[in-house]
Formats: structure tokens, sequence, C-alpha cells
């Protein structure tokens, strides 16, 4: 079996805040084969660990929902069993949607004291491997291959698909493994670009201090072990002002997108804000709104968290409507390649999934 990758689309966003018109570029993860941008690392997971595999006994892995439904859809197309562990911020229609696929859903129900489930979540798969030989875990949260594919295909995508002229890039934490890959393209590529981190108030991952987390795919109850020593410049934005950003954003655009696209626009307009000589930010946005619509984009779940609203695009104006998705940005032809086709995992001529043969 083989996956054919088409870069995923870059929407120019033309805005403007005290008579200054700015661009606000957002990188659509959502329209991958898997739906967000963790369908690249479980691409690369599997691959790294496919040689391991047995297909009686399977994979198993600690996810917030992208991830975990990336590698439900690979397991079953493999015919491999697959775990996924949960917590309760996992919506309802995402852990559906994994059991749809053949997987096994644990949820964790005990929060870990950090914030969040996560050292609760790896406690346990830690503890299933123990007592399973054979069942692989391809620990997204330690595996080289998570960050080296952001380094290798992500990151040299999205610079094809850009003018080429200083630009602030945004990515998200969580694992910190796309955020560290983007750092060592820009180290050893030297892009035009200043790197900032983004994540949420309470999350560690970047070695801040913890405190109760309401959203799902951004974030972490411990540092992020491919940025030890945390990473700056970052910007910490609160989960009512990402949820805001969100609402903003389908209101005047029609583009929905996950709670962490939307700390990335909420960063994005507060640096506009703050930095006049910022015209253009990147946004790469993990996922799409779809996944959401009984979080992020339900009044009542809003309500139930007090996530009141934000006014976090007060004196913005959208000036420029918003392109087809999938059409070239603005300097770029429709003859003018956006980036290398990639089928795969980069660096490989013909990338398939290969087989998994028993033992």
């Amino acid at each position: 079996m083989s996956a054919s990758w088409s870069p995923s689309p870059v929407v120019p966003l033309g805005i403007e805040f005290d008579n200054t018109p700015r661009t606000l570029w957002l990188k659509l993860e959502s329209h991958n084969p898997y739906g967000s941008i963790k369908g690249r690392t479980a691409f690369a997971l599997w691959h790294d660990v496919r040689d391991r595999v047995d297909p009686r006994i399977g994979l198993i892995e600690s996810t917030s929902g992208n991830l975990g439904l990336a590698l439900a859809a690979l397991s079953a197309s493999l015919q491999v069993p697959f775990t996924a562990v949960v917590d309760p911020r996992v919506s309802p229609s995402v852990r559906s949607a994994l059991s749809t696929m053949g997987a096994r859903v644990i949820v964790v129900e005990q929060p870990d004291g950090a914030g969040g489930f996560l050292l609760n979540r790896l406690a346990l798969v830690a503890q299933r491997v123990r007592q399973e030989p054979g069942l692989v875990w391809p620990n997204q949260y330690t595996n080289p291959a998570n960050p080296a594919v952001h380094a290798r295909w992500t990151a040299p995508e999205l610079r094809a698909q850009l003018p080429e002229r200083p630009m602030s890039v945004l990515v998200a934490v969580s694992t910190g493994g796309t955020l560290a890959g983007f750092h060592s393209y820009v180290l050893t590529q030297e892009p035009a670009w200043e790197l900032i981190g983004v994540d949420v108030v309470g999350s560690v991952a970047l070695g801040d201090v913890h405190g109760e987390r309401v959203l799902s795919g951004i974030g972490a109850s411990r540092r992020s072990t491919f940025l030890p020593h945390g990473y700056r410049p970052a910007v910490h934005v609160d989960p009512p002002s990402a949820v805001s950003a969100c609402l903003w954003l389908e209101e005047a655009t029609g583009i929905a997108v996950g709670s962490s696209s939307g700390a990335l626009v909420a960063a994005a307009l507060q640096l506009f804000r703050e930095s006049p000589e910022r015209t253009d930010i990147v946004c790469l946005c993990p996922d799409g709104g779809d996944r959401y619509l009984d979080t992020v984009y339900s009044p009542r779940w809003r309500a139930q968290r007090a996530l009141a609203p934000v006014d976090v695009a007060d004196g913005f104006t959208v000036t420029a409507p918003v392109p087809p998705i999938g059409a070239p940005p603005p300097g770029r032809t429709a003859d003018t390649p956006d980036a290398p086709h990639t089928t795969g995992t980069p660096g490989t001529e013909d990338p398939d999934l290969g087989e998994v043969r028993l033992r």
C-alpha cells in the first residue's frame, strides 16, 4: 500500500490594523490525507517501527486525538490492532471515530496533578507494554522520527509555498516535535524566518509553570523531550483567546480550525498589534474545526468551562477575500510548483507503508 501526499494548501488572508496592511498566512494541515499534521508524524513513526510490529499484537500510543486518528487509519489499512490511550478532554466524536476505525480506546480518567492527564496516560502505556510482550509503542514523545519528518518535509514544503521575504512562522507545541523539527530546519537552511513557539497557559511543554488546561491538542504536562531547555521566542495564549480566535476566523473567512490553530491565530493578532514592523505571519494550522464541533464550536461546552468570548480581533479588518483552497498564493502561478511532490516520508522514492509479516 502507498500513500500519495500533495502539499497542504496555504491561504493568504489580507488584514489591516492601524491603517497598516498585513498578511496572515494559514497553512491548513487539515487537508492532509489523515486530516491533520499528525498524519505526517504517524507516517514517520510507522516507518520507524514497522519492522518490529507483530500484526497479531499491534501498536499502542498515547494521544490527544489527531495522532490516534492517523495511526488508527494506518493500522486499519494494514489490519494491525491499535490501542489509543486518551483522556476525557478528547471529544466524544473523536473517540467514536477511533472506535469506528477499529481502534481499542482506553480513557484515563485520573488527572496527573500537573494540569492534565498526560503523565497518567504515559504510565498506562508503559504498563501495558511491560505486561504484553510484542506490543509496540511508537512513542511520539521521544521518537526522533517525530521532529525529523518536519525538518525534512513539512518545513521545506512550507518554504516552497511562501514568498522569499522575512516572515514570522508560528508553530504550536504539544510533544514539541513539530517545533523542534522546524527549529532544526531554520538552523541548517537559514530561511528568513522568525520561528516562534506557541503554547497555552498552564502547559509545561516549554518549561513554564503548570496549571489546569481545558484544550486538547496543545500543551503538555511535562517538558518536551525534543526541547529540553525550552524554546524562545514563545507566546503563551489563554484558552478563551484561543477559542475566540477560532470563532472569529470562521465568522470572518469561513475557515474553521481547531483549538491549537486558534491559539496560533490569537498569538499572530497579538504580535501584529504589538509590532508594527511585522507584516507577514504564518500559522502552521495543525487541524480543522470538524474535530471540534462538540467542543470549541459548541456554545454549551464553552459555557460549561466558563470560556467567555474575548475580542481578540479588536481593531482588525479583513481586507482581502480568501482565495479558493489550493489556489497559488500571490506571486506564484498555477504552473509554479508549490513544493516538491512528496509521497510518504521524504528521502525515499517509493515510500509505501510496507508489509507486515507474521513472525
